[in-house]
């Protein structure tokens, strides 16, 4: 047995769990909309994708972080040639980077050798340091690692809002899949019932000819219903095949594609449970706001980003003023030994005179930010203007739906009643089936309707971008 169909006697077991009826045969199942949309979360790729997202947010959140991690550095340099000792020098430095610019540094340094710098000379034990370097001017109020982890946690909360939207498209679309699924075996089980009935009526239609009740002729015309009905029948099996495989298309199971069983059929009851499992119950149109729309507030972070990146490349416009000082001492055990008349500072000023490459990146970082704002207001319309229209489409398809079932009623009715005169010689098999295919052609418009009303609930799952949490 391959690993494939092994998976899918899997599948076929796990969905034992979402049975809800049993129609004639004991293995005909029943895949709950909602179990489905579980495994569809649970186990599609881009479900699983999805987490990936945040997963990256918190590993650019610690990279940011490494900005300020305190670091080591050892520097050490020695030659010696013909058994003289020209240098040796050590130089080890630990720094600690904080929020402000501020770095606090401290250091050790051992120089000896016979052709060392007078400026290197040292005591022979080495000469210690403590000290902090800062900028006063560029990168005092804001720098590269205070920019770099602002803008990494807004990417995390970002990321979030970004996974809900990714999730609730691959449910979008696999919520698509079972409605067409749905309303290919509504299709296919019409079908099924008017070909019994074409069967009965071919055969009730032969006998009576037989019998000499109706002319011969009657029966071609039965034949030609019944093959009519065969036919439609092949052409709904067909289309429920293929409705079949691109519904398989989303179900997963350790990383491996799923076949649907033949013997596994959609809940024909779903709408009493679709509301409550896309988490649309109860959801008029005047509560709705757009304040925790995961689309509006993935916008929202990405603005606040680039309102960082812009405070920073005004700040580049600031000249470059780095001040160091650091205390000397032999002796660093003994506190009272740093003092201020032995020490080591400097200063370094830069300053660019035309200022172009930094007036052109803070130009360039306004229109940017100005972009972002712009499309997080077109969206906001179109989210708001969607939504509302979604609304109204509801309450249509609701009419709809009340006025199809009615008209399917009424043709049953006629129907019933022509059958019942052609039994009394009152009709012709001819207005049977004219009857008959009205009703066919009202059952299957029922179910377009109500497939499109799935559709729209959809939509507004969509439109709402919601990340479902009882899946």
């Amino acid at each position: 047995m391959s690993r494939k169909n092994s998976l899918s006697i899997l599948f076929f077991m796990l969905c034992l769990s979402a049975i809800n009826k049993v129609y004639g045969q004991q293995d005909t199942l029943v895949l709950n909309f909602r179990e489905y949309l579980g495994y569809v979360k649970k186990y599609h790729p881009i479900a699983k994708q999805a987490q990936l997202t945040i997963a990256m947010g918190q590993a650019n959140l610690m990279k940011a972080r490494g900005g300020f991690d305190p670091k080591i550095e050892v520097d050490y340099d020695r030659k010696e040639f013909k058994g003289t000792e020209y240098w040796d020098r050590l130089n080890t430095t630990f720094k600690i980077p904080t929020w402000f610019g501020v770095e606090l540094k401290g250091n050790f340094e051992q120089n000896q050798g016979a052709f060392i710098n007078p400026d290197e000379t040292l005591p022979s034990d080495g000469l210690y340091s403590a000290g902090v370097s800062m900028s006063l001017g560029q990168g005092f109020w804001v720098n590269e690692r205070m920019a770099t982890l602002r803008k990494a946690k807004f990417f995390r909360e970002q990321s979030k809002a970004d996974q809900d939207v990714l999730v609730n498209e691959v449910l979008y679309k696999a919520s698509l899949a079972y409605f067409d699924w749905l309303r290919a075996h509504q299709d296919a089980k019409v079908f099924k019932d008017f070909l019994r009935n074409a069967k009965v009526r071919f055969d009730g239609v032969k006998q009576r000819a037989k019998a000499g009740d109706i002319a011969a002729i009657d029966t071609v015309e039965a034949k030609i219903t019944l093959q009519n009905r065969i036919l439609g029948m092949e052409q709904a099996k067909v289309k429920l095949m293929k409705k079949s495989l691109e519904l398989s298309n989303y179900l997963w199971i350790n990383n491996v594609p799923v076949e649907l069983q033949e013997q596994v059929i959609p809940d024909m009851e779903i709408e009493r449970d679709i509301d409550s499992t896309l988490e649309i119950l109860g959801r008029p149109l005047d509560s709705f706001t757009l304040e925790n729309h995961p689309k509006l507030k993935s916008l929202d972070y990405k603005i606040d980003g680039l309102a960082v990146d812009k405070r920073l490349k005004a700040n580049k416009l600031l000249p470059k003023l780095d001040v160091e000082y650091n205390f000397l001492t032999e002796s660093p055990d003994n506190i009272s030994s740093f003092v201020p008349d032995e020490f080591k500072g400097g200063v370094t000023f830069r300053f660019p005179l035309f200022l172009r490459k930094e007036r052109g990146d803070l130009k360039l970082a306004k229109f940017k930010l100005r972009d972002v704002e712009f499309e997080r207001d077109n969206a906001q319309v179109e989210i708001q203007n969607k939504i509302t229209a979604i609304y109204r489409e509801l309450n249509s398809y609701t009419v709809q739906n009340k006025l199809i079932e009615s008209i399917v009623t009424d043709y049953g009715t006629l129907l019933a009643a022509e059958e019942r005169k052609f039994t009394f010689g009152e009709s012709s098999l001819f207005l049977i089936n004219s009857r008959e295919s009205k009703l066919i052609d009202a059952n299957l418009k029922q179910n377009e309707v109500q497939n499109k009303f799935f559709y729209t609930k959809a939509m507004l799952f969509k439109s709402l971008a919601i990340n479902p949490q009882i899946l």
